[in-house]
């Protein structure tokens, strides 16, 4: 069957509105899908994309792999909005609240306040949002904030990086100059300082708006400046950006590493691995909850010791690491699940 879609207006927002019924035969669900099935109602939900939206190859397609796999196997009822503009994330909010969905979700931080304004005026509706942020007000008894350990997994990347650079000089490329992306950050240099004492760490961010994650050229402009200062090895977290830095690092014969999902494929022969941030669990865990009718509100934060975050070392993807490097970094990985290692987060 093929998704359709329809034009939603809410206080004067147009929206592409597009419902997800079955796009092909699915794979048997679990036998305790099934009996959550039997059990429970058919869940509703709504997912708001983040800034680039569906198609990213990174954040936005992890979030929607979790409902697209509530809808295969939990057989939700799955629908979602691309907002237009910053301006219209609220109002596609609004639409799927006041829809009486059973779960609306937010992909991203710059959805926290959205999310809290929207959960107080439907407070019988349940929301998560992703990657939340507080910002020093009370999270609403109906929100759940997943957010994850971003420089855990960034932490192992960078070790990566640090072993297999030639030049003693990796790079990193942040979109937005947000604590969220310095967290990436922070973890990328640590690791990078873990197993190369002398390797220098050259940083860049995009700007100071959302629009940084969805600036391709600028993305390459940055890394073939940082490969311009010796990087060899250039760590993004920029979102849509990050594929300019791919373009980069290819022209340059470097290597590249992605971000949130396996990115191989978006450029193989110089993605070497990815910081996987596993969005698609956590939203897909939460619509589990959801139609159990245990919704848990509250902060769930998700690292290395929760599987909520790793790097892509297995099977051909992970292929090009060197066996004493994956070797030395599940060291690593294993130390700051004991919590012998304590990573910063900025």
């Amino acid at each position: 069957m093929k998704a359709w879609t329809a034009v939603a207006l809410l206080g004067g927002a147009a929206f592409a509105l597009t419902f997800l019924p079955a796009r092909k035969k699915a794979a048997a669900p679990s036998s305790s899908a099934i009996a959550n099935t039997a059990k429970n109602k058919r869940v509703r939900v709504g997912l708001v994309f983040d800034v680039g939206g569906r198609g990213d190859k990174s954040f936005n397609d992890s979030a929607y792999e979790g409902v697209a796999r509530a809808e295969r196997e939990l057989g939700a009822d799955v629908s979602y909005l691309e907002p237009s503009g910053s301006e219209d994330r609220e109002a596609a909010l609004r639409l799927f609240a006041a829809s009486k969905m059973d779960l609306v979700i937010g992909v991203g931080f710059i959805f926290s306040s959205d999310v809290d304004a929207v959960a107080r005026a439907y407070p019988s509706v349940h929301f998560a949002c992703v990657d939340y942020a507080s910002f020093g007000t009370p999270i609403p008894p109906n929100v759940a904030g997943l957010d994850f350990r971003e420089e855990e997994g960034s932490f192992l990347v960078g070790a990566v990086a640090g072993l297999v650079s030639k030049s003693h000089h990796v790079g990193f490329v942040g979109g937005m100059t947000i604590p969220l992306i310095r967290k990436f950050e922070a973890g990328f240099v640590a690791g990078v300082k873990a197993v190369c004492d002398a390797c220098e760490v050259h940083s860049a961010y995009v700007g100071a708006t959302p629009d940084a994650f969805k600036d391709p050229a600028k993305g390459k402009t940055l890394a073939i400046s940082e490969i311009a200062s010796g990087a060899d090895v250039i760590f993004h977290a920029a979102g849509a950006t990050g594929h300019g830095v791919f373009e980069g690092a290819r022209d340059a014969h470097a290597w590249a590493i992605g971000v949130d999902s396996d990115q191989h494929d978006d450029m193989p022969g110089t993605v070497l691995t990815s910081m996987v941030k596993r969005v698609d669990v956590a939203v897909f865990d939460t619509i589990v909850d959801a139609q159990k009718g245990v919704f848990s509100p509250g902060i769930h934060e998700f690292g290395l010791r929760e599987g909520g975050v790793d790097y892509v070392h297995d099977g051909d993807h992970g292929a090009a690491i060197p066996a004493d490097v994956k070797a030395r970094v599940e060291e690593l990985r294993a130390k700051v699940i004991a919590g012998e290692i304590l990573v910063p987060s900025k």
